[in-house]
């Protein structure tokens, strides 16, 4: 319930330009809050690399397998 609420406040403050004229630092503030993913979700558990040479290294010390997350096309279209 909690996230259909955030994602109608979106909504509204996307799609209703006389709305997003009124929204407040607090609120805002609020809404920032709710939307922030969770300290303990599991994938922030993960020692991310931003260099794949930087996980090589770190991999073959560890012996461990490298998983390399890559897209192809447009960010937000994902083709």
């Amino acid at each position: 319930m909690k996230i259909r609420l955030l994602f109608a406040m979106l909504a509204c403050l996307l799609f209703c330009p006389a709305a997003s004229a009124q929204l407040t630092e607090k609120e805002f503030r609020t809404l920032h809050e709710q939307l922030k993913p969770a300290a303990d979700e599991p994938w922030r558990t993960i020692p991310w690399k931003i260099s794949l040479l930087d996980a090589q290294r770190i991999a073959a010390q560890q012996k461990k397998p490298i998983f390399i997350w890559a897209m192809d096309g447009h960010p937000l279209g994902c083709t």
